[in-house]
């Protein structure tokens, strides 16, 4: 039974009602309540707002379900937000089990699914958005703000805040496990809303932990928790390249029996390590070793999660990405260091954030004990040793280590017991506005009111009754006029005298959260849909308005520098000439000057965009231009440590060129670029594509079988995808990478393996030599495609030698010809009668030869 079948057909007569039956759920899926939790439930019932200040593991979950169900009683709106993506998501489909599909809904910046059910997860900035404009109007009877902490995020803590200040009729449930001191936010929110805030606080964990400081080696370390029993470990760094580092360190040591290693390599059977970086990712977790970072591919990510979660790793190295809701359950957690690089500088990890992390420690039903352990520095901890030799003279003479000279800031035992000791910090309001946000309550206050003028008043009134400090309110004040003037330069509003009102020609869904967005529009304009180049400058003017991979850029550049030292050398260019010239090389920014140009013309306009907004750059057009595999690509830049970010920005280029570009732009050739970094997402990842497909198409679970999205129905588009998978497996044959070509088509029976795709490219490797993949291989006249139902079509692709003066004849079945020149094909169906949206690759194997 789903929760909402608790609910009688004619409701609950009060809240006494609804509180006995959401306990009745309670004791039927065999949960036991422990104290903090039925203090906050009952609370909950009461209509009281609460502020749940728990650790990490104690079940705060389960207060924020009792809200809903109190909310979804009632008829009214249930509001859950989150900080991140991934865990409105995976609140979304928790709640669907829960309640019943047809009852919760979605909105994230991606997309939405149901999103007038009555039970809605959204990120904090939609709520947010959506409270700014609608006040008190807004339908949000209740609203759940998990990761509470966030509040005090220096780039989006408004988000937490507006909705505090502009909901007064909405019950809240503040969670978080380090909120630090809330006193002024309680008061402030009780004041507003005349309605009791109560506040649940609490050190009781249902797995206790023990913290304790280290002086012996790492690797010493980790045998001795090994050794007692204390594994799984998560072994925390605050870098990527220190996390992977560590684990590459840890292959000399044995860390599972025989027994472990055989349960290990059972669970990876059949999974594909495909990727660059895979047979090292394989090589550690076969030793019971994993690694957990954002710059992994996803699916890595989460086979480690897996694997954790049953048990079979002993060691987990990451970085404190754990801190943010990632399920891996360990059972001790050990911090490397106690500094980390903010953004800005190096800094002593705050006490919320040690927290965070700590908090992940300890096994709810498996564990009674957790463990914390936080090592010395390494210099520290060589030294220890050091002191320890017991024969004076050579202890004298062994050179003492040194602390490192950048990256870090000295901690010892002292800061160790200060981050057990003191509070969390006390959470600091960070209101601000933009121009996006005036616009907003503008456009919302002509729309109801009829007077945009009033917007603006609201606005000042909200600053001024905000959290923020009296200097930060009169500073904020001045920015509203500064704002009003830019949008009127820009002719977005129009003033007389005191009054102000919209430009009437404005769109009515017209936004400046995606002002950028609205650029790449303009700037398209300007370009020449006929121009043989126009496709891959659909790409450069895409990737400009996305955020830089830093990772990937850096390599680009350390390959530009040996390029250009190269030239400098075999020119005779003196050596501090050579490092001048080396300090102007960049990464490749095709097109930087059309795009600077037009961008300071359209700032003119459009004031409120930063300078900086602008990121020329080419990652996706490289690939695109070179023909590029995935693999290839890392492995010429050297990112096999970074697939995680490079596939990332893949798949965000990809959203931008299938969602935001205009149809006069979208070309054969544009069309074809998009399905090829499709085609590319689904081979090496398809956990990004599935995800985002997902919300476009209802997310399957709220979508009827009717409503499915047909792929076919779009020719040009499934054209272009179906030619696009067939040019990656011509790309795979003609480099002889039998597995790549094998994961490029469809995994069904059909699907042969890598030998006997090998043993059918033998005898047409002895006419060709060898396979081309060139302008001639890469025709559209080279692929056909016939239907030859409904949903059902044949595929041939024509396959070319790389020598093209090459004259060999093939005699083809069914062709009218009987010598057809170069004629070389590989043969397939596709079958779309099940699935008319398949997520993976379409192609079904049937011939080659």
């Amino acid at each position: 039974m789903t929760l909402a079948d608790y609910i009688p057909e004619t409701g609950f007569r009060d809240d006494d009602q609804a509180l006995d039956a959401f306990l009745s759920w309670v004791t039927a899926t065999g949960l036991v309540l422990h104290p903090h939790q039925e203090e906050a439930i009952l609370e909950v019932f009461a209509g009281h707002h609460v502020v749940l200040d728990t650790p990490t593991g104690s079940g705060k979950s389960l207060v924020a379900l009792a809200l809903h169900f109190r909310t979804f009683a009632f008829v009214g709106k249930a509001v859950y937000t989150a900080p991140i993506k991934a865990l409105v998501s995976e609140k979304f489909f928790e709640l669907c089990r829960v309640f019943g599909a047809e009852h919760v809904g979605l909105a994230t910046g991606d997309g939405s699914v149901n999103p007038l059910a009555p039970i809605l997860c959204c990120t904090a900035e939609i709520l947010a958005d959506l409270a700014l404009r609608e006040r008190e109007e807004t339908r949000a009877t209740s609203v759940v703000m998990d990761e509470f902490h966030y509040y005090g995020d220096k780039d989006r803590g408004s988000a937490w805040q507006i909705p505090l200040l502009t909901l007064p009729n909405t019950q809240f449930l503040l969670m978080s496990a380090t909120l630090g001191d809330t006193t002024r936010i309680r008061d402030d929110l009780e004041s507003r809303t005349a309605r009791k805030v109560s506040l649940v606080h609490g050190t009781w964990r249902p797995v206790p932990l023990e913290y304790s400081w280290s002086l012996a080696p790492l690797h010493e370390a980790l045998q001795e928790l090994s050794r007692t029993g204390k594994t799984p470990a998560y072994v925390v760094h605050f870098t990527q390249n220190a996390a992977t580092e560590t684990a590459a360190a840890l292959m000399s040591i044995d860390w599972c029996t025989k027994e472990q290693k055989q349960a290990i390599t059972q669970a990876i059977k059949g999974f594909s390590f495909s990727s660059p970086f895979g047979s090292t990712l394989k090589r550690f977790v076969q030793h019971g070793v994993g690694l957990h970072h954002a710059g992994l591919l996803p699916r890595y990510r989460l086979l480690v999660e897996k694997l954790a979660q049953q048990g079979l790793l002993q060691l987990i190295c990451g970085t404190d990405t754990l801190g943010v809701g990632i399920n891996v359950p360990i059972r001790t957690v050990l911090f490397t260091r106690l500094c980390k690089f903010d953004g800005e500088k190096v800094v002593i990890l705050p006490v919320r954030d040690f927290r965070q992390i700590s908090g992940r420690a300890g096994r709810a039903g498996f564990d009674k004990q957790g463990w914390v352990i936080v090592q010395a520095p390494e210099h520290v901890i060589e030294n220890t040793r050091i002191d320890r030799i017991a024969d004076d003279k050579k202890r004298k003479r062994t050179q003492r280590a040194q602390p490192p000279t950048w990256g870090y800031k000295h901690w010892d035992e002292t800061t160790f017991r200060g981050l057990l000791e003191r509070p969390p910090e006390t959470l600091e309001s960070r209101f601000t506005i933009d121009h996006g946000k005036l616009l907003s309550v503008l456009k919302h206050a002509e729309e109801t009111r009829g007077d945009a003028t009033l917007g603006v008043t609201d606005l000042v009134a909200l600053v001024r009754t905000s959290h923020a400090t009296a200097a930060q309110k009169a500073a904020l004040e001045v920015k509203i006029t500064s704002f009003l003037d830019h949008l009127a330069s820009a002719a977005l509003i129009v003033r007389d005298g005191d009054k102000i009102s919209l430009d009437p020609t404005l769109p009515h869904d017209f936004s400046l959260h995606h002002a950028l967005s609205v650029f790449l529009v303009a700037g398209l304009t300007t370009l020449d849909p006929a121009s043989p180049t126009h496709a891959l400058s659909v790409v450069t003017w895409a990737e400009a308005i996305l955020e830089d991979p830093r990772a990937v850029l850096q390599r680009q550049v350390d390959r530009e520098k040996d390029r250009v030292i190269g030239e400098l050398k075999a020119a005779g260019v003196p050596y501090e000439e050579r490092m001048e010239k080396l300090d102007e090389v960049s990464w490749p920014k095709p097109e930087s000057d059309a795009l600077y140009a037009f961008f300071h013309e359209y700032r003119t306009h459009h004031p409120w965009v930063g300078e900086d907004a602008l990121h020329p750059k080419s990652v996706v057009r490289e690939l695109l231009e070179t023909y590029a595999s995935f693999g290839g690509y890392v492995k010429e830049l050297g990112l096999q440590r970074s697939e995680g970010v490079l596939l990332r920005y893949i798949h965000d280029a990809w959203r931008v060129l299938d969602r935001s570009i205009p149809a006069e732009h979208r070309t054969e050739q544009v069309l074809e670029n998009t399905a090829t970094l499709r085609a590319m997402l689904a081979r090496v990842d398809s956990s990004l594509l599935t995800e985002w497909e997902r919300l476009l198409k209802g997310a399957d679970v709220v979508a009827a079988p009717e409503e499915k999205r047909d792929i076919s129905e779009d020719s040009r588009a499934f054209a272009a995808r179906v030619r696009a998978e067939l040019h990656a497996v011509v790309r795979a044959l003609a480099a002889g990478d039998w597995e790549e070509a094998v994961q490029c088509l469809h995994p069904g029976e059909e699907r042969p393996t890598e030998k006997a795709l090998e043993l059918a490219m033998a005898p047409i490797l002895e006419d060709y030599t060898t396979l081309g993949f060139d302008h001639r291989a890469r025709q559209a006249t080279n692929t056909t495609l016939v239907k030859t139902g409904r949903h059902t079509w044949t595929v041939t692709q024509r396959l070319w030698p790389r020598d093209q003066g090459s004259t060999q004849t093939y005699r083809v079945d069914g062709w009218e010809d009987e010598e057809v020149e170069a004629t070389a094909h590989l043969t397939g169906t596709i079958d779309l009668r099940e699935d008319t949206d398949p997520e993976g690759p379409l192609v079904r194997f049937a011939t080659l030869g």
